[in-house]
């Protein structure tokens, strides 16, 4: 029997359905990131847009217009990569098409040579003849065997015809989802653009007005950096005395720096660090407006930022959630500050700052989830922000990488 054409076609079946395996995994990962960008815009709008904008000063304005900003040229970004993937998919898929109109053609002309061959046969006539012909039983019955495959492998050859028609509709079918995904991406980026040009002219005036009183800015944002400070500095003899008192409690006064941990709380702080990348938001609908970490202010390069935590950007009124079991280590409250909470889960700490109510006080066992507080809302700028930290003993983390994605 000839199997020559059911090889490749086995081979090309395999690695075709493997290539579009992965480029539909990565089709979808990447929609997955756009949607989310575009979850995140929508909520910038809502939870950014609260005050009007005469009652906001440029600083706050400038921020909010820079988070668009940052979202928007990623969603542009990830569009982009969706659509050159697109046109990959698309030119594999051409390609592909091209073979297979050439294996179907090879394949209905050698049916059309098995068909006339058959003919000229004369039939169950000839093959009678074919048989009564044999010199022997033995040649009669490979000549038989003969007959069956040859009747078999026109089958299997009507039903690769039929298996590679479909196959070809269907490709045909996707190429054409394909193009027309391609081209509402495309659009979806030009809106994008568009927008992203309004964003940045807009930020572009906002910092003129600025420069010319540079001066006064750049006092205020000097000022919000020494509260910060005054805040870390706060926190981190919180954390201290934690600690301490932990220490001294299983009777280890020696291991500065660090908690002397139970088996029940080695436990906790496991399965803490297990869920890294996958903690509840300590809010229901947030945006990070402050990154963790030292970053340059957008008013004047020449001025440092320090987040040691993230400011969360919600809605007014909102509740804060342990994002994690735990117990309550302490409550602060700062001369001409808001509230402060610190949960601590094994060596690892939750801080929540800027509150304006607490539901907890000191010692609470915490869930996974519970109301713990509200944020403070500023009444002045309309802002309603959590500054949120991780740490580990006295270490700071960056909160961001241990939220999911939001």
């Amino acid at each position: 029997m000839n199997y020559r054409f059911y090889i490749p076609l086995i081979i090309g079946l395999l690695l075709s359905g493997f290539s579009g395996y992965a480029q539909s995994a990565k089709q979808k990962e990447l929609e997955a990131q756009r949607q989310q960008k575009l979850r995140e815009i929508k909520q910038i709008n809502a939870l950014l847009s609260t005050k009007k904008k005469e009652e906001k000063s440029a600083i706050t304005l400038i921020e909010d217009i820079n988070l668009k900003v940052n979202v928007r040229k990623n969603l542009i970004r990830i569009t982009n990569e969706q659509a050159n993937l697109l046109t990959r998919e698309i030119n594999a898929n051409q390609k592909e098409i091209t073979s297979l109109r050439t294996q179907l053609q090879e394949l209905k002309d050698d049916y059309a040579a098995m068909v006339v061959k058959s003919y000229k046969s004369k039939s169950e006539q000839s093959k009678v003849m074919f048989l009564l012909s044999s010199s022997n039983f033995q040649q009669a019955y490979k000549r038989l065997q003969y007959i069956r495959q040859y009747r078999d492998y026109q089958k299997e050859q009507g039903e690769a015809i039929k298996l590679k028609t479909k196959e070809l509709q269907e490709l045909n079918i996707q190429l054409s989802k394909q193009k027309e995904d391609k081209q509402k991406l495309v659009e979806e980026n030009r809106i994008a653009k568009r927008e992203l040009e309004g964003e940045l002219k807009e930020r572009e005036i906002l910092m003129a007005s600025i420069k010319a009183d540079m001066g006064k800015f750049a006092s205020q944002i000097k000022q919000k950096q020494k509260e910060a400070d005054q805040l870390d500095k706060e926190i981190d003899r919180l954390i201290a005395e934690a600690i301490a008192a932990s220490n001294k409690k299983a009777g280890n006064k020696s291991s500065a720096g660090k908690f002397v941990l139970t088996p029940e709380a080695k436990k906790l702080a496991s399965s803490f660090a297990a869920n890294k990348g996958k903690l509840g938001w300590p809010v229901a609908r947030g945006v990070i407006k402050g990154k963790f970490g030292k970053t340059r202010s957008l008013t004047d390069s020449s001025i440092e930022v320090n987040h040691s935590g993230v400011k969360i950007a919600t809605e007014k009124n909102a509740e804060v959630k342990a994002v994690f079991n735990g117990v309550v280590s302490s409550i602060h409250i700062m001369k001409r500050g808001n509230p402060t909470i610190l949960i601590r889960h094994g060596d690892y700490l939750t801080i929540y700052h800027n509150l304006s109510k607490l539901y907890v006080k000191k010692g609470d066992k915490i869930t996974t989830g519970q109301v713990i507080g509200e944020v403070f809302s500023n009444k002045i700028t309309g802002e309603t922000l959590l500054d949120f930290r991780i740490y580990k003993n006295n270490l700071k983390l960056n909160p961001e990488s241990w939220l999911a994605k939001n």
